[in-house]
């Protein structure tokens, strides 16, 4: 109970955090801007949703495949199509409360594909650590290329972001985690070694080897090539979707392709502070096209009908997935 409350309250905070991002971004806008935004979400070619889709989809389809290779060095070899419905279904649930649809995806295929789900977080933590150093490289690129107009920028939204109180403070942070994790490590050892023979101990023991097999299956893959073509793919149909959205709206529609990564770059930070990037993706679209000479109003257009397509596409593509899945297994099982 105090854990769901604890949940809760946290979703809570973040989604306050969302609609005060939305207010503050509305306010320091002028009436001009104001009017350039809603012309501009009035007058935005809507039509561009569908390619939009289409390639998002498609980096979607790319994650369950990707996702596969990571089972298959375990010995297990999920359908497509459910571990697809698992990766749709798992990005409904986090529109909702975040990293629920991590648990959840593992759920709906260890129940459907019978694969073991302390095995599936492993797999899913090799993920999330390879889509960090992908938009590490997207960052990269975006100083590399581009570090007159985002330079600065970034320093400050990396400071504001993630050095709140300083260097010192970070360290200090950083220095007492380590030491709570080396403490809790070794109570751990003490107690799976004092009581070794107890059933829970047992099972959180197998748990652990569960998520170990997980995290080692990378090293064990056979399809690497694949890995990395599937990894790379997938953020490339973010870069290239993001750039399609500059053409919805006028005042954005001039703007060079190698715009798209600084905007995908900070706009991933709004994802991630935010639940569903609520509030804080179109603000940080709205300040990188802004460094670009784009008006204000129209750039919060611009992040706002992005923002929007990716939700759109995620409840479309979710609600399906969730309605087809019970369907395709009970025929399966009939077959």
């Amino acid at each position: 109970m105090k854990k769901k409350l604890l949940t809760a309250l946290q979703y809570l905070l973040f989604l306050g955090l969302g609609l005060f991002l939305v207010w503050w971004s509305i306010d320091k806008m002028s009436e001009e801007d104001l009017r350039e935004c809603k012309e501009a979400l009035v007058s935005a070619r809507y039509v561009l949703i569908f390619p939009v889709f289409i390639i998002i989809s498609a980096s979607h389809v790319s994650r369950a495949m990707r996702w596969r290779l990571l089972m298959k060095p375990m010995g297990y070899n999920p359908g497509l199509l459910n571990t697809f419905f698992a990766v749709m279904v798992g990005y409904l649930a986090n529109l909702a409360f975040p990293r629920l649809g991590e648990v959840l995806k593992c759920t709906i295929l260890a129940r459907y594909e019978k694969v073991p789900a302390d095995k599936l977080v492993g797999t899913i933590l090799v993920e999330r650590v390879v889509d960090v150093l992908c938009l590490l490289v997207v960052f990269a690129i975006t100083i590399f290329t581009q570090y007159d107009l985002i330079g600065q920028f970034a320093k400050e939204t990396i400071r504001e972001n993630f050095l709140a109180g300083g260097i010192k403070a970070l360290l200090i942070k950083i220095g007492i985690l380590v030491t709570v994790l080396v403490m809790l490590y070794f109570l751990a050892r003490y107690i799976f070694r004092r009581f070794s023979h107890n059933g829970f101990i047992l099972r959180i023991k197998s748990m652990f080897e569960g998520v170990k097999a997980g995290l080692t299956s990378v090293g064990k893959m056979k399809d690497k090539w694949a890995f990395i073509f599937h990894s790379v793919f997938i953020w490339c149909c973010y870069v290239g979707g993001t750039y399609l959205g500059f053409l919805a709206t006028a005042g954005t529609d001039h703007l060079p392709f190698m715009v798209a990564f600084p905007v995908l770059a900070f706009a991933s930070i709004g994802m991630i502070i935010t639940p569903g990037g609520i509030g804080a993706y179109p603000k940080f679209v709205q300040s990188v096209l802004v460094l670009y000479g784009v008006n204000k109003g129209i750039a919060y257009a611009n992040g706002t009908l992005q923002w929007m397509a990716q939700c759109v596409i995620i409840l479309v593509v979710g609600f399906v997935c969730l309605a087809l899945m019970p369907y395709f297994n009970k025929k399966k099982k009939e077959v």
